[in-house]
């Protein structure tokens, strides 16, 4: 097996920290080659609340991937999400001294790095630039300039903002347990890879990853990626609800919720009951299943509420013909699709991640709990195939002479470093202090 065929997607969350392993085989699905999972008790509404506890989890579990896949892990790609994430639609345009030359990708390239000089509130910094759609010489709509001809050059961009502070110390968690990150990843751009099709996107539909910290929220239209958002809010808060309104201990009610837990308080009869077990000698407790809905529907109907407004916030709510596609561990909740089908009048479905899996993965691995895992490992091959067609382009290209390669070189200097490569620039900065 060759190490650079190994791809690790890192999901640390608010109740789990999960590590998936896995690689493209021949016929470019994913295979997954292991998996590790350990309870997350560092990490509050998908940020890092304590470092040590955290560093631990990470380390149990990449140890079980690596176990389970026979591989040592070393680089790793890693999901970030919180409440702290937020986006903003931003339009840019560049306008080309040589209108004779065809478009091509250092064009495209000064385009997106002009939108890194945009002025951002202290502590905040841009995580990621996407393009959407370019515009040449007043056409719009163009989704592949490179090759064509005009004189100004516009492009409409998503950009994704998060804290500073919460990334360093995802970072600096990872390096910590001994690891490399690849890539920093936002979550639901993961969880859409994993879960959606070409067709639902083209289409237009809301990804929903609800998450026990958080519910991510990713909206597509014509296939490209027009909103995205982060609720405070997600299966800890429906368990606390239970824990507070039945009396309970916290394990209980997490038990209570999985197992007998319905987001629909009418599909329960009030003779429907659970014992659970007392404390130290107490008696058990006696709940009933119509009263556990009640409570498990009160809240879900709030998060939804949340959900639907990010839709409409979107301007895209009647453009979604393929509806709302929940996944995440909060997704698994009994009668979730009707109460969303019911409180928002849109189509929808559970996602599962074998979208782009190979045929043979267990269905421990294939449920909505681990979209996001899957997807950073999806989406991190997807990046180094990119990146490789990129450089076998660059190669291709420097059959120039040396006057003119050497001009290239900078002209492409303009370029800014990632979001990542600021981190890791700060975390070698403090090393060395």
């Amino acid at each position: 097996m060759e190490k650079s065929d190994i791809i690790v997607g890192l999901d640390i969350g608010t109740t789990k920290i999960a590590a998936i392993v896995g690689r493209r085989n021949e016929h470019g699905k994913i295979e997954i080659l292991g998996h590790g999972r350990t309870e997350s008790i560092g990490v509050k509404r998908g940020v890092v609340s304590n470092i040590e506890n955290t560093v631990r989890s990470i380390r149990i579990a990449i140890e079980q991937a690596e176990q389970k896949s026979g591989a040592k892990i070393r680089l790793v790609n890693v999901g970030i999400a919180g409440q702290h994430i937020k986006s903003l639609q931003h339009h840019g345009s560049i306008i080309r001294k040589n209108i004779d030359e065809e478009i091509s990708q250092e064009d495209l390239d000064t385009l997106h790095s002009n939108m890194y000089n945009l002025n951002m509130n202290p502590g905040e910094e841009i995580i990621d630039v996407i393009p959407q759609e370019y515009i040449i010489d007043a056409e719009q709509g163009i989704k592949r300039p490179i090759g064509m001809l005009g004189n100004s050059l516009e492009a409409n961009f998503h950009i994704i903002i998060g804290q500073t502070a919460a990334a360093k110390n995802i970072y600096k968690c990872v390096r910590k347990a001994g690891l490399e990150v690849v890539d920093l990843i936002l979550e639901p751009i993961a969880s859409a890879e994993s879960c959606l099709n070409d067709d639902e996107k083209e289409a237009g539909v809301a990804m929903v990853d609800i998450g026990g910290g958080t519910t991510d929220i990713a909206i597509f239209q014509d296939g490209i990626i027009r909103h995205t958002a982060v609720i405070p809010f997600g299966g800890d808060i429906i368990t606390e609800d239970i824990k507070e309104g039945c009396t309970i201990i916290k394990k209980h009610a997490e038990e209570l919720k999985v197992k007998f837990g319905s987001s629909l308080a009418s599909e329960n009869r009030e003779e429907e009951i659970v014992a659970i077990p007392g404390l130290r000698g107490r008696p058990p407790k006696e709940i009933t299943l119509k009263n556990l809905a009640n409570i498990i529907q009160a809240r879900t109907e709030e998060i939804i509420e949340h959900i639907y407004y990010e839709i409409r916030n979107s301007g895209y709510e009647k453009k979604l013909i393929a509806g709302i596609v929940l996944t995440g561990g909060g997704a698994q909740l009994k009668h979730l699709v009707q109460l969303t089908e019911f409180m928002t009048g849109m189509d929808t479905r559970i996602g599962y991640p074998n979208e782009h899996l190979s045929s043979d993965v267990s269905d421990e691995v294939a449920t909505p709990m681990y979209s996001t895992g899957i997807g950073l490992v999806i989406e991190g091959a997807w990046r180094v195939e990119r990146e490789n067609r990129k450089k076998t382009e660059t190669e291709a290209g420097e059959q120039e002479d040396d006057a003119q390669a050497e001009g290239a070189k900078q002209k492409k200097g303009f370029k800014p470093p990632s979001f990542l490569k600021r981190i890791q620039d700060w975390f070698e900065g403090d090393e060395l202090e």
